[in-house]
């Protein structure tokens, strides 16, 4: 269900390419009623983070899920919330192309399918070494880097500078907003500097977790060496 609706429901970028009156009308319902699924989504990611020390094996499996439920969370933001905001014609006639557009983009895409690619790399990886240990303290880093930066980025420069851009279109035209008069003023420099904030702290956890993934699938240290480690 959340895949077809997914999948209808990105007609809403469509309502004036010159696309039949019916495409209207599917990608808004389907992009609105998406939140439907994503509460049970958001519900079974829930679910299986209360059930993560409740057993071994979960426990040993716990960082992908920590990367599921990230999934649960920027589906809801980012194709939720997000894209709801963009998705009534009227509202999307003002925002289309203008930086609501890449707020919405960004916390969808990445936030959903690049956490989870990131989720199934990790169980792979788990289920292929399953006696590796986990590098807590680098995955901790790496997964708030990822998930804080990226909330960073959106909300510090690129949200503020589409809804700004959005009551320019409204209240001028909207040639203005994506006009050189309006894109230089000092306020959206400095919004758009502050971007570098985020973008900083998402690129480490990227970074940590690639060096994460490249540890744990060339390295050579077991729940056994780990433990005689512990003991000497």
């Amino acid at each position: 269900i959340f895949l077809a609706g997914g999948i209808i429901g990105t007609l809403h970028h469509l309502y004036f390419s010159g696309t039949p009156t019916i495409v209207i009308a599917l990608g808004a319902s389907f992009s609105a009623l998406e939140v439907v699924p994503l509460v049970f989504l958001g519900f079974d990611a829930w679910e299986n983070w209360r059930h993560t020390k409740s057993t071994h094996w979960m426990r040993g499996y716990r960082w992908p899920i920590y990367f599921f439920i990230a999934v649960a969370f920027w589906n809801l933001v980012g194709a939720g919330l997000f894209g709801f905001m963009i998705n009534p014609p009227v509202a999307l006639y003002y925002m289309q192309g203008l930086n609501t557009t890449p707020v919405h983009g960004h916390t969808a895409l990445f936030g959903v399918y690049g956490m989870l690619g990131m989720g199934l790399v990790l169980f792979t990886v788990k289920a292929l070494r399953p006696t590796l240990v986990w590098p807590e303290r680098m995955l901790k880093v790496a997964f708030w880097g990822i998930n804080l930066g990226l909330g960073a980025m959106v909300l510090l420069s690129v949200l503020p500078v589409g809804l700004l851009q959005t009551w320019a279109a409204v209240d001028v035209g909207y040639w203005y907003a994506r006009s050189e008069e309006f894109l230089q003023t000092p306020l959206m420099d400095t919004l758009r500097w502050l971007r570098v904030i985020g973008d900083t702290v998402f690129a480490i956890g990227a970074i940590l977790f690639v060096v994460c993934v490249g540890r744990m699938t060339l390295g050579r240290r077991s729940v056994a060496a780990a433990s005689a480690d512990a003991a000497s």
